[in-house]
């Protein structure tokens, strides 16, 4: 669950750095947001820490707030209107699958993921174990 929920994060994040922050902070500002220039590096500054600590396994209950943070703006300004499912097939032709806009299914699904890591703790192969194991530490999640 880690390895999807951390690498999915910071894929969005360096698909934001890679076309541009300045990019995602039109599509900020076009939907009506505030600040949309320190919303876009601060969304990717989330995605990406967010999404590293999530992989390694540390810090997860402090990485997921701003990260479900994230996705409920996501969901609110973005996917709401478009219903719950993600997969929203319009038609098939010789140039393949054409698709419409996608709902909050996605979104919901990595809250949920977050929600179980911060509940069930990142598990034995994290770095928070591996601090546990070398300090002597039982019980205590990072």
């Amino acid at each position: 669950m880690r390895l999807i929920v951390g690498l999915g994060f910071i894929a969005h994040g360096m698909a934001k750095v890679g076309r541009g922050p300045e990019h995602f902070a039109g599509i900020l500002a076009a939907l009506g947001l505030p600040m949309p220039d320190v919303l876009a590096w601060t969304t990717i500054i989330v995605e990406l820490v967010g999404g590293a600590a999530v992989l390694i396994g540390v810090a997860i209950p402090l990485a997921a707030v701003p990260m479900a943070a994230v996705l409920a703006v996501a969901i609110v300004t973005v996917h709401l209107p478009n219903g719950f499912s993600s997969i929203k097939l319009q038609s098939v032709d010789r140039t393949g699958a054409h698709f419409g806009q996608p709902g909050y299914e996605t979104d919901a699904l990595y809250l949920a993921c977050l929600a179980a890591l911060v509940v069930l703790g990142p598990g034995r192969l994290s770095l928070a174990a591996l601090f546990r194991r070398k300090a002597g530490v039982r019980g205590i999640s990072l």
